[in-house]
C-alpha cells in the first residue's frame, strides 16, 4: 500500500478510535456492569473503582493503536482490531504488575492457580487452535500467516500469564473476576485469530474450521454467573 494511502488509514482509525475512547470511557456504571457481568453482584464502591481503574487501562491505548497498527496490516480491517485489543490487554497487565500502593490490601495474597482463572477445557481447545493453524500454514508454506499466528499465540500467553501473576489489589472476589475476564478473553481472542489466519482458503474444511473458531471464541469469553468455588 502506498504510504499516502497507509497514512490516510491511520489517521481515519485513530481518529475512530479516539472517538471510541471519548464514548466509552469508563465510569461507575461500566465497573458495576462488568463486574455483574463476570460474576460479582452488588459490588461496592471500591469493587466499581477497582473495575474502572482495570477498563481505563485498556482503552486508554486503543486510539493509539488504532493509529499504529494499520501500517503493519495494510487495512483498518478485523485483524488490526483485534490486534489493537490484544496488544491494549498486554500493555495494561503490564501496567498491573506493579504492587499496588494502597496501604490497605483486602485481596487474597495467596497466588491464584492458573486451573481457576482458566480452566483446562480452555486451554486445550487454545492449544488445538494454535496447533492446527501451525500446522496446517507449514504444510501450505504460508510463512507470513505463519509468523501471525505464532505471533498472536505467543501473545494470548503472555496475557493469560501476566493475568494470573499480577499483585493482588482490592476485594478478593472483584480481584478474581478482572483475572478472569483478562485470561478468558485473551484465549478466545486467540483461538478466533488463529483459526482466521491459519485457514484462510475458501473451500468448505477452512469454513468449517473458522465456524468453530467463532464457537470456541464465544464459548471461552461467556462472562460468568458467578465466580469459580476458589473466591
Amino acid at each position: 500500500m502506498p504510504w499516502d494511502n497507509v497514512l490516510a488509514v491511520a489517521l481515519f482509525t485513530g481518529l475512530i478510535g479516539l472517538a471510541i475512547l471519548i464514548v466509552l470511557w469508563p465510569g461507575e456504571k461500566h465497573g458495576k456492569r462488568l463486574l455483574v457481568r463476570w460474576g460479582v453482584p452488588d459490588p461496592d464502591a471500591a469493587e466499581v473503582a477497582l473495575a474502572v481503574r482495570y477498563l481505563k487501562r485498556r482503552r486508554l491505548w486503543y486510539p493509539w493503536l488504532f493509529l499504529a497498527l494499520p501500517p503493519l496490516f495494510g487495512d483498518a480491517g478485523l485483524g488490526s482490531i483485534v490486534a489493537t485489543l490484544l496488544l491494549g490487554g498486554l500493555i495494561a497487565e503490564l501496567f498491573a504488575q506493579r504492587p499496588s500502593r494502597s496501604a490497605r490490601r483486602e485481596a487474597d495474597l495467596a497466588p491464584r492457580p492458573l486451573a481457576v482463572i482458566t480452566p483446562a477445557w480452555m486451554l486445550v481447545l487454545g492449544a488445538l487452535a494454535a496447533a492446527g493453524s501451525v500446522a496446517h500454514l507449514v504444510v501450505t508454506a504460508q510463512w507470513k500467516l505463519l509468523a501471525f499466528a505464532a505471533g498472536t499465540t505467543v501473545l494470548c500467553a503472555a496475557i493469560t500469564a501476566l493475568a494470573v501473576r499480577r499483585p493482588a489489589a482490592g476485594a478478593a472476589r472483584a480481584d478474581l473476576a478482572l483475572r478472569c475476564r483478562s485470561a478468558r478473553v485473551a484465549i478466545g481472542l486467540g483461538i478466533g485469530a488463529v483459526t482466521a489466519i491459519g485457514w484462510p482458503g475458501g473451500n468448505l474444511v477452512s469454513l468449517l474450521v473458522v465456524v468453530a473458531g467463532v464457537a470456541a471464541f464465544l464459548a471461552v469469553t461467556a462472562p460468568l454467573k458467578r465466580l469459580p468455588a476458589a473466591a
